[in-house]
């Protein structure tokens, strides 16, 4: 597994996250949620794949609710790519890894 997995808060989501000088995919689960935790391997993956060109995030919906407040997050799995500050895509639900390299390549 990558350690290359930055675990944000609503604390540190504005200087992790929007102030990002790279596009950020943003993982919104939970511990519960089985899907969320069929997709961490892919994301583990992706991190590694894509090191130096996209920081994979995760924010843990229970633990912070004013980002998910924020991003009017409803179901989880959700992934959210951030590039400039700004939102630039959305996709909800677990997704197999070429559908979500695939989001990640035409997004960024």
């Amino acid at each position: 597994m990558s350690d290359k997995i930055v675990h944000v808060s609503d604390g540190d989501f504005e200087q992790v996250v929007l102030k990002s000088d790279g596009p950020v995919l943003v993982d919104y689960w939970a511990e519960w949620c089985g899907p969320c935790k069929m997709i961490d391997p892919i994301l583990h993956e992706l991190a590694d794949e894509y090191d130096g060109k996209l920081t994979v995030a995760k924010v843990n919906i229970d633990e912070n609710q004013q980002i998910t407040a924020r991003y009017k997050i409803r179901g989880i799995p959700t992934l959210m790519i951030f590039e400039n500050g700004e939102p630039q895509g959305t996709k909800v639900g677990a997704l197999t890894k070429s559908a979500l390299k695939s989001f990640v390549d035409d997004t960024i």
